[in-house]
């Protein structure tokens, strides 16, 4: 991609810019421009996994699998215990499982960030004259496309499977962009450690020593309430258990509003401190 494809040159004598520095015209950037370059580097991103399909295969294989494997391995049991059967597990699951995806998805940003740091784009990116977050949000946007199919692809095995919207679609599709809206704080997570990191197998190991507690010590599969009271505080303070709840109630139905609003404000706090810190750290990597 030429610099030519993001934005004008500035006037002045041509020359590289070191890697690190800030773009002639960074300050300058509006508005307009800058939703242009997230345009650009978004069709690059698109066009890497169109050339490698195999990235989208956790995004299409793991609602399937998770689906498949907690519904028929704690459906019976679970389900039994929640005065049902394994259909009414599935009404359980399914909202929580789109709280996991969203993590899980967003882990693998971080992946991408270190990866292309390794080869050298980043650095090339670095020399443009382009908003250093314009970079960054063109990834989140890409995974949350990611995170769209994986969701999509979810709800259809629950369907499939013999689950049932109790409220209406418009609660589903609230659902739905609170999912997003949370999984694109994490991903600011993500990158920062994607940057911090020296290479990609050190920032999934990290992401899974922080993915394991949050979603098993939460409401995602199975309720809260035979926990040990010290693993039930914890779970009433993850974020992951708010959004399972607030999810559990715009498509099933029972109170929303405190799991809401509770996983908005982590939403909130998360891309407040963590955007700023990775669009610094991304200005300083080397």
């Amino acid at each position: 991609m030429s610099t030519t494809t993001l934005t004008k040159s500035p006037a002045g004598p041509a020359g590289p810019v070191p890697a690190g520095a800030p773009a002639p015209d960074e300050g300058r950037i509006g508005l307009r421009a800058n939703l242009r370059h997230i345009g650009a580097l978004t069709r690059r991103n698109m066009l890497q996994i169109k050339k490698d399909p195999e990235s989208m295969f956790d995004a299409v294989l793991m609602p399937i699998i998770f689906t498949l494997l907690f519904t028929y391995v704690f459906g019976g049991s679970v389900g039994g215990a929640l005065g049902g059967d394994r259909t009414d597990y599935l009404n359980y699951l399914v909202p929580g499982l789109m709280a996991m995806m969203g993590m899980n998805i967003a882990s693998a940003v971080g992946s991408g960030v270190n990866d292309d740091f390794r080869k050298g784009v980043m650095d090339r990116f670095r020399t443009m004259p382009i908003a250093r977050s314009s970079v960054l949000i063109a990834k989140i946007v890409v995974e949350l496309g990611r995170m769209m199919v994986a969701t999509l692809i979810l709800l259809g095995m629950g369907f499939a499977l013999g689950m049932e919207i109790q409220t209406s679609f418009l609660g589903l599709l609230g659902a739905i962009a609170l999912s997003a809206v949370f999984g694109a704080a994490i991903m600011w997570i993500f990158i920062v450690l994607g940057l911090a990191m020296r290479t990609a197998q050190a920032v999934q190991a990290t992401g899974m020593l922080v993915l394991m507690p949050l979603q098993f010590g939460s409401s995602i599969f199975a309720p809260t309430g035979t926990m040990p009271g010290w693993l039930r505080t914890f779970t009433d303070y993850n974020p992951l258990s708010n959004l399972a709840d607030a999810a559990r109630g715009l498509m099933m139905g029972g109170p929303i509003a405190h799991s809401v609003w509770v996983t908005l404000a982590w939403a909130g706090i998360i891309t407040l401190v963590m955007a700023p810190l990775a669009v610094s750290k991304f200005r300083k990597a080397t």
